[in-house]
C-alpha cells in the first residue's frame, strides 16, 4: 500500500483530483473559510518549543 501525499500552500484554490485536504498548523490562517479543508490537524503541527 502507498499514499501520495502533496504539499500546498493554505492559500492556494482546490485542484480537481486533490482528494483528502488537511490543515496541519496550530491557527486557522485568515481570510480562509472554514470548509476549506477537510481535517484541521493542529496537534501534529510544529510547537514553539522545535523553534
Amino acid at each position: 500500500m502507498s499514499f501520495d501525499i502533496q504539499v500546498a500552500r493554505v492559500y492556494d484554490p482546490p485542484k480537481p483530483g486533490d482528494g483528502t485536504r488537511v490543515l496541519v498548523d496550530r491557527l486557522w490562517p485568515r481570510g480562509v473559510p472554514k470548509g476549506a479543508f477537510d481535517q484541521w490537524c493542529r496537534a501534529v503541527a510544529p510547537s514553539d518549543e522545535l523553534l
